[in-house]
């Protein structure tokens, strides 16, 4: 009887051990890019239901909570003292002279051995909302390229690398708002941080069609003004996937995105685009719809993205702080 109870006690003894540890074993998600995923954030945030994603509308109210949804989704934490992911504050409209109150949407993944240096992934999630004009019947501006596809971009980065789990930097993921107005989310971001702890910033603009380089290219605002640039096309190297500096200097773009509101204060912060923004019809046009984008150039750019800055996230590679000197800008 003795000897039957302690075969019994030692049976329950492994099974316990098995459970317990069974219950440790977590199964880790596949650190992955595809253009599924892709496919669906850039519709959501590109359908007529958003309203063309003007600051201060209804429309760009859903996109904000779209993104803040995935946020949670991915299990990325909360800025600074912030109770959620959305940084809030009001402006007046330097056109309508109205006070707009609106919201950047953060979310943090927090570095480790680094977790002190900041590295910025951005764009922008507000465009030009609905604009009735005579003899036009869609009016409806849904920015799906500008800059639905950026924000694409910032969402599928945020899942690929909480996923894999080894950046050594902090890692902000941003959609700004109001940049249309004049960079509004960015400029009010900038003034509330130590821009000497800020060692990156990764914008992306208008990323979903074949630019003038031709297929499985992008090109960088500001290249020369750090070697930000150089570290990337050094991370490319052998992957099919090229960077090229930004031909079309006379348009000054380095200054007309989100990226310039961090470079102002000395962060290497440079714009990824694939846009051939001197003949792109679409731009700024109620035609700029999901349908007229390419998905494989979206999903292979965010792609080269990720490999392309993973030393800088890893805390191998420092950029070296911005050179700045501003020139008029021609408009398209």
């Amino acid at each position: 009887m003795k000897k039957i109870f302690t075969i019994i006690l030692m049976s329950a003894v492994v099974f316990s051990c098995k459970t317990n540890s069974e219950k440790k074993t977590v199964i880790k998600k596949e650190a992955t890019i595809d253009s599924v995923t892709v496919k669906k954030h850039l519709y959501t945030l590109a359908d007529d239901d958003m309203e063309g994603r003007r600051t201060g509308t209804p429309g760009i109210e859903k996109a904000a909570k779209y993104i803040e949804n995935e946020f949670k989704r991915i299990g990325l934490s909360t800025y600074d003292t912030l109770n959620d992911y959305r940084q809030t504050f009001t402006f007046t409209d330097r056109r309508s002279k109205k006070e707009i109150t609106t919201s950047n949407i953060i979310g943090v993944l927090e570095g480790k051995s680094k977790k002190d240096e900041i590295v910025v992934v951005s764009a922008h999630y507000d465009h030009l909302g609905i604009r009735k004009k005579e003899g036009q019947l869609d009016s409806i501006y849904n920015g799906a390229n500008d800059d639905a596809s950026g924000v694409t971009g910032v969402l599928t980065l945020a899942e690929y690398f909480k996923a894999k789990g080894n950046n050594e930097r902090t890692i902000l993921f941003v959609a700004f708002t109001g940049e249309e107005m004049g960079l509004i989310g960015s400029t009010h971001f900038g003034k509330g941080i130590d821009a000497s702890k800020f060692v990156a910033g990764i914008n992306l603009e208008m990323i979903g069609k074949t630019p003038s380089f031709g297929p499985n290219t992008a090109w960088l605002t500001g290249f020369e003004r750090s070697d930000f640039g150089k570290i990337v096309q050094k991370n490319l190297e052998g992957s099919g996937y090229a960077l090229h500096p930004d031909p079309y200097v006379k348009f000054n773009l380095f200054f007309r995105s989100d990226n310039a509101s961090l470079a102002r204060l000395g962060v290497p912060s440079h714009t990824f685009s694939t846009s051939p923004i001197d003949t792109d019809k679409d731009y700024h046009k109620a035609s700029d719809e999901a349908a007229t984008l390419n998905m494989t150039v979206v999903t292979e750019t965010i792609k080269a993205v990720a490999k392309g800055t993973e030393s800088i996230i890893s805390g191998k590679d420092t950029p070296t702080r911005v050179v700045l000197e501003e020139k008029k800008a021609t408009r398209t």
